[in-house]
């Protein structure tokens, strides 16, 4: 059993564990680059439908899917440099935060990869070709037609991951990273306050997630301000029709009034 409740430890807490979140940002930063790299090279060969790649893209999809990342992390960590030790690659000396970062990299390509392929499907075909019968290049139609409708559309996925990524560093400690999971696990083993330390680092998970969320949905409204005004535009004219109607309806009822 650890000591009594205080809740004074909270706020003591709290400045000690914000002295790592500097690299539990670090994780996710690295981790979503590294992702959204790998995202994309995943992505195209499913959307294109190359059929080697494909397969082996589904077979990736599959493992980082289907396995727990605590499994990766030891996976990465403890049996990539066996398996690269014959290919002349020494990996033992390469610190934690490499295989921390890359695992929840390849991790977080996964999901992305199924983002991307999703969000530029959803954009409409014949945008496309309309933008070829205009003239453009099929960049010039990617980067000025689909990209900025796909971007939109993968925000609110996007939002999830990142908050998703964000919690899932707390699993990087097993490995020996100091970050804030593993600094409050060395708080309450100091001060047996254990309680006291894991609400400190509940509240800072909340914090920064709620601010990331909020950050995203501006990100994502700026986007989509293009569709929001077509709705609204499309709002007014259904109602100005339908203002129309009822007035054509009263004029041929008063005019069958009139005429009875």
């Amino acid at each position: 059993m650890g000591a009594p409740f205080d809740i004074g430890y909270v706020f003591s807490f709290l400045p000690k564990l914000l002295d790592t979140l500097g690299v539990t940002l670090l994780i996710v930063a690295g981790s979503l680059l590294t992702g959204i790299v790998a995202g994309f090279l995943v992505a195209l060969p499913r959307m294109y439908k190359i059929p080697v790649l494909r397969t082996l893209s589904g077979v990736y999809l599959s493992f980082f899917r289907g396995t727990p990342i605590l499994i990766q992390l030891f996976l990465f960590y403890y049996g990539l440099p066996e398996i690269l030790k014959p290919v002349g690659l020494d990996l033992t000396r390469a610190p934690v935060m490499f295989f921390v970062i890359l695992t929840y990299g390849l991790h977080t390509g996964a999901y992305a990869a199924e983002m991307i392929r999703a969000s530029v499907e959803a954009v409409d075909r014949g945008q496309v070709e309309a933008a070829y019968a205009a003239g453009m290049t099929p960049y010039q139609a990617f980067s000025r037609i689909v990209l900025p409708q796909a971007l939109g559309i993968a925000v609110p996925v996007f939002s999830n991951l990142v908050i998703a990524l964000l919690k899932d560093t707390s699993l990087a400690f097993t490995l020996g990273v100091m970050e804030m999971t593993g600094k409050a696990q060395t708080l309450g083993t100091l001060t047996q306050h254990f309680i006291e330390t894991y609400i400190a680092l509940a509240f800072i998970y909340l914090i920064i997630s709620f601010t990331l969320e909020k950050m995203l949905l501006a990100a994502e409204r700026r986007l989509t301000r293009h569709e929001n005004r077509e709705e609204k535009r499309e709002s007014i004219f259904r109602l100005k029709k339908r203002g129309s109607y009822r007035t054509v309806l009263a004029d041929i009822h008063a005019g069958k009034g009139g005429g009875a």
